[in-house]
């Protein structure tokens, strides 16, 4: 008996010609450009970082998904736009992500099922994670074709909100509710992930970030010993043991300063000035710039404080910034500290593209792996855009654009018997542009 064929009811004729819709097209996916993201991860070896240090007491004989692989298909699914764990259970049979995780499309084994990808989740403890995120620093090195003479590392954190009792959860006044609060860190220049770091949901203290840079500087500083390091943050960042830890590793440092009664005091003059001079011009508005040497009580030396100073009819208005680099007052404002700004663009790159605050687990260290595996994506994504061609608008697009545009591409797949054959559409708008991107991607480095 011959079962009927599925169709598609309610749809209107077009010219006259009445539509018919049936579910019998064959192997169709519409991830047709996950296997992009196969050579990338295979340059990578993203998988391979994420799942060796896990202990694995299961069975041999009775192992049907290797951790690698199990791995390999959940960055695959986050970067493909499938952030949740159930997902797979859809996609499980997908051939174009079969065969982006080394499987054949049709008569290979069917992907992984969430609840076995959820035992995944919650098999490293602590100890393997730290050599995880030891690791992806490791690799942020390896991706550089040539020793840099200096990196910048912005730092900041972000809420990401919780639904549930998860450890490490707190109430934050701030982000209105309960939630955790991880350290991102990004190189500056090239865009890319250095640590993503789950932690509670507070704003996290002077001691605890002198710690993570001292284990991230540390091991930056294995792989290249003389590299000079810039680490550039907001205010609550600009604590005395991250200013002395960094002077102790001769790394420069550029911080936001919170202001406080005397650093009010020190700069009502300029704020006058200021005030003055524009009431004078008779211009809308006037910015000018100032340096002074200020210590706090907490501080263990004076350093370099920088005034901005702006007046406008609605009155004054100074921030401050701290800093041990040279340079005129207005240039460290203006071209260095303002230049953070660009984290905000990649912390959005990791938290609404890559889905990043998909941290529903109980466990903490459970949590912890997912956002490795968040951060996986955010690395394949970001070598997809890096791989245009410098000049095209491909560099500039959101990972939303990317995903779109590459990624989601319908695709016919034919398991023959020598040879496999993929039919992308005879009218997808961007050929060259994907061509370029595989050619590129084939010519990196291992």
């Amino acid at each position: 008996m011959t079962e009927a064929t599925l169709f598609l009811p309610g749809l209107s004729p077009v010219g006259g010609k009445t539509i018919t819709a049936t579910f019998d097209g064959g192997k169709l996916s519409s991830n047709g450009g996950v296997l992009i993201l196969r050579e990338i991860e295979r340059k990578l070896g993203l998988a391979a970082v994420l799942s060796r240090h896990i202990p694995d007491d299961r069975d041999r004989m009775r192992i049907t998904h290797s951790y690698s692989d199990m791995t390999r298909a959940r960055m695959f699914a986050i970067a493909s736009g499938h952030e949740d764990c159930d997902d797979l259970d859809v996609l499980r049979s997908d051939p174009a992500l079969k065969m982006a995780c080394g499987r054949l499309p049709v008569s290979g084994t069917d992907l992984m099922s969430q609840p076995t990808l959820s035992r995944l989740e919650n098999a490293p403890f602590w100890r393997q994670l730290a050599r995880m995120g030891l690791e992806l620093i490791d690799l942020f090195c390896a991706r550089f074709e040539r020793v840099p003479r200096c990196i910048v590392l912005d730092i900041d954190d972000t809420d990401d909100a919780v639904h549930g009792q998860q450890q490490l959860a707190l109430f934050n006044t701030h982000a209105g509710g309960y939630c955790f609060q991880p350290i991102q860190i990004f190189e500056a220049t090239t865009g890319r992930p250095v640590l993503s770091l789950l932690r509670p949901g507070k704003r996290p203290s002077g001691e605890e970030v002198e710690q993570i840079l001292r284990h991230v500087i540390g091991r930056i500083r294995r792989n290249w010993p003389a590299v000079e390091i810039m680490v550039r943050g907001d205010s609550h960042f600009a604590t005395p043991e991250v200013m002395d830890l960094l002077e102790e590793k001769h790394c420069s440092y550029i911080f936001g300063l919170s202001t406080n009664p005397r650093l009010t005091e020190i700069g009502r003059p300029w704020s006058e000035d200021v005030a003055t001079r524009r009431a004078l011009s008779k211009t809308e508005k006037m910015r000018r710039f100032f340096q002074t040497s200020y210590a706090a009580a907490s501080w263990s030396k004076p350093r370099k404080v920088v005034a901005r100073v702006e007046a406008s009819a609605q009155g004054s208005d100074i921030r401050f910034i701290v800093t041990n680099l040279p340079g005129r007052a207005k240039v460290l404002y203006e071209k260095v500290y303002c230049a953070r700004g660009r984290m905000e663009n990649l912390i959005k790159d990791m938290k609404l593209y890559t889905r990043s605050d998909r941290t529903s687990c109980h466990r903490w260290e459970a949590n912890q792996f997912r956002l490795f595996l968040h951060m996986g994506a955010y690395w394949l994504l970001h070598e997809l855009r890096g791989a245009a061609p410098k000049r095209s608008i491909w560099r500039t697009a959101t990972f939303e654009t990317i995903r779109c545009t590459f990624l989601k591409i319908a695709v016919r797949i034919q398991e023959l018997k020598t040879r496999i054959k993929m039919a992308l559409p005879s009218s997808y708008p961007h050929v060259q542009a994907l061509t370029a991107l595989a050619t590129s991607i084939a010519a990196l480095a291992p």
